[in-house]
């Protein structure tokens, strides 16, 4: 095999890896089984919440002590889906800026 169809070889699998891991399907449970796990395994509790389409709640989960974060979605009937997960999170509580001051 040459270093140029090596290459193309290796470079098709990366772009077949990332659509793989792109669309994969998110985790859904009840959401009590959900927020449990989320508790319990990463000692997340719920820091936010809103509306997402008028009928999907979405809410943030976050560790001060791990510093992860996971984000949900709940559904009307009762189905929560982890969406998003991940690491570093730090609260911020940041002023708007004064009208006219510039960003």
């Amino acid at each position: 095999m040459t270093p140029h169809m090596l290459a193309l070889s290796l470079g098709f699998g990366g772009v077949i890896l990332a659509t793989q891991i792109a669309h994969a399907a998110p985790q859904c449970a009840p959401r009590d089984a959900m927020t449990a796990l989320l508790a319990e395994r990463y000692g997340e509790t719920r820091r936010a919440i809103g509306l997402a389409g008028g009928e999907v709640v979405m809410e943030l989960f976050a560790s001060d002590t791990t510093g992860t974060w996971s984000i949900t979605f709940t559904a009307t009937d009762g189905q929560m889906c982890l969406m998003a997960s991940g690491a570093g999170y730090e609260a911020l509580s940041e002023a708007l800026p004064t009208r006219g001051a510039r960003i």
